[in-house]
């Protein structure tokens, strides 16, 4: 099948042609035709396999017969990056030189006014990051009421980078009659959630097992200590014949400290990470892209949509936590029926990231031994941690819970006993009396005080409370007199004293029967009215 096949017209079909593309990948020979019909599409299919045409060529036609108005543009296609964006808008200039349709890229990084400018003109395509689009809508520099084809290309992304609810307020401000594009490399059942929302009786298209990755690939893992990974991928870059690769870390700070330790080395490596400006972003990107730089270290901003001609490496400085970024990172190479080559170093714990990503490919990927950076005792992987978690696990499980439980007390009493030895000199450590006899001549029950190993409450510095009888110790310095007249109190008052005390109420409570018998005795004033108060009626001393 040829793309003359797929209902193309001939300024499409002639611009395919000086691009060099005359066979249609699988995804652009069912998308095409689908989307030319005017269905809302779910295309799933692996990176690399040219879903951007699938999407963009058809859609050139179905626009080219009308024609665009100021601030409404008739299309609009969503991307998770900058970098992907800008690659869907190379795509689009390539593929539509010959119709007459504009279009604007709006991403974050640039200046407002120039992208202003080109919506006040009037665009047929609208290329955007979901922030930016936000943001010239709140200014009310773009209406989305004239939306015909919404595009969303790699969903799966978007869900990893927590785009979902801006994706879901923009579904808001399109027209509910319009033609959905739906494109992702991996199809998650929380992905199916959201296509469900914006599709209408989808046309579903998956042309190879969801998360493969492609057959013209060469994958290798290499195991080595995290303080050898540098000097390891030195070793690796002079052995190989590396034409141009990209270096791949988890974190942005890595991603410049790799970059310096490379180029200190004299290899020509550049840094590309989402911290960057723009403007340096996008000119590193386009000099790699020409061949003016051999490496380019980069986080996953460049694990997808960036299509470099002819990258012959991949390395994975870290191994990505998330399995799908495995599948995007080596597919930067190996695109269009080329060969490639993906090196992982693996270091410490990285052994479980690697097993989820076999399980996600279902494949092993090979181990390589790199000579002199064999792993140190205690980082071989994710093997040797589960073999002592099985092995602590059946030790658990033979001792049985009663003689757990037993060492554990055991432990425990041993350590208490330890902390609790008496040391020479420490008064705070003698034994103390559990209860002890009041002084003074005070009758009744002994007095209940601190046990051992907790020290003695200081009596509060108040008043006793009106609601319950005082039960304090008798101060020494208290009146002989007070003494005997309490301990001649009748025996009725001290077994009145002696019954349970009242529940504590609550101050708010306290406060509203307060305020209650206040308005009891002094009935608030409303108004004087005839009444005259006595205090203006009496004489003053000056007048008498």
């Amino acid at each position: 099948m040829e793309f003359a096949d797929l209902g193309l017209s001939e300024p499409v079909l002639k611009a395919v042609a000086e691009a060099g593309y005359t066979t249609p990948t699988p995804i652009q020979a069912q998308a095409i035709p689908i989307v030319l019909m005017g269905r809302d599409v779910l295309g799933t299919a692996q990176t690399g396999t040219g879903k951007t045409a699938g999407f963009t060529l058809p859609l050139i036609d179905i626009l080219a017969g009308g024609r665009a108005r100021a601030r409404m543009p008739r299309a609009l296609i969503l991307e998770p990056t900058r970098e992907l964006a800008d690659q869907v808008a190379h795509s689009f200039d390539r593929y539509g030189k010959n119709s007459p349709l504009s279009m604007a890229l709006l991403i974050g990084g640039v200046n407002y006014t120039e992208q202003e400018k080109l919506l006040d003109r009037g665009v047929d395509v609208l290329i955007a990051t979901p922030g930016r689009l936000i943001d010239h809508f709140e200014r009310g520099k773009v209406m989305l009421t004239g939306v015909q084809i919404f595009v969303i290309d790699e969903a799966d992304r978007m869900l990893d980078m927590g785009f979902m609810p801006d994706i879901e307020r923009i579904g808001k401000m399109l027209p509910p009659l319009r033609q959905t594009l739906f494109f992702s490399a991996t199809m998650a059942p929380d992905m199916r959630k959201l296509a469900d929302k914006f599709l209408s009786n989808p046309k579903e298209i998956e042309v190879a097992r969801q998360a493969t990755t492609a057959e013209s690939i060469s994958q290798f893992q290499i195991h080595v200590p995290h303080r050898l990974k540098r000097e390891a991928l030195r070793t690796l870059l002079r052995n190989e014949e590396v034409k141009n690769a990209i270096i791949f870390c988890n974190r942005k700070r890595d991603v410049d400290i790799l970059a310096k330790s490379l180029a200190r080395h004299g290899f020509d490596a550049q840094p590309l990470h989402g911290d960057m400006d723009q403007s340096v972003r996008t000119a590193t990107l386009e000099k790699f892209k020409k061949g003016e730089i051999g490496l380019l270290v980069a986080s996953d901003v460049a694990a997808r949509g960036l299509d470099v001609q002819g990258l012959t490496h991949v390395f994975n400085f870290d191994v990505p936590t998330h399995p799908e970024d495995y599948v995007h990172r080596i597919g930067r190479t190996g695109r269009a029926g080329m060969d490639g080559r993906a090196f992982t170093l693996v270091g410490g714990e990285d052994g479980k990231y690697i097993s989820a990503i076999t399980r996600l490919i279902q494949r092993d990927i090979p181990v390589m031994e790199l000579h002199g950076f064999a792993p140190e005792e205690g980082e071989a992987g994710e093997e040797r941690s589960e073999r002592d978690r099985d092995d602590r696990k059946g030790e658990r499980k033979g001792r049985g819970r009663g003689g757990r439980s037993r060492d554990r007390e055991g432990d425990r009493s041993r350590s208490r006993d330890r902390t609790r030895e008496p040391r020479a000199g420490d008064a705070s450590m003698q034994p103390q009396p559990a209860f002890v006899e009041p002084s003074g001549e005070q009758s009744g029950e002994p007095r209940a005080v601190a046990a051992e190993g907790h020290e003695e409450r200081k009596p509060r510095q108040r008043g006793p409370r009106r609601d319950k009888p005082r039960q304090d110790k008798p101060r020494e310095d208290r009146p002989r007199a007070d003494q005997q007249a309490r301990s001649e109190q009748p025996r009725a008052e001290q077994s009145q004293a002696e019954q349970p005390r009242e529940p504590r109420r609550d101050r708010s409570d306290r406060d509203r029967n307060r305020r209650d018998q206040r308005e009891d005795r002094e009935p608030p004033v409303i108004g004087m009215g005839d009444h005259v108060p006595d205090f203006l009626l009496r004489p003053s001393r000056r007048a008498s």
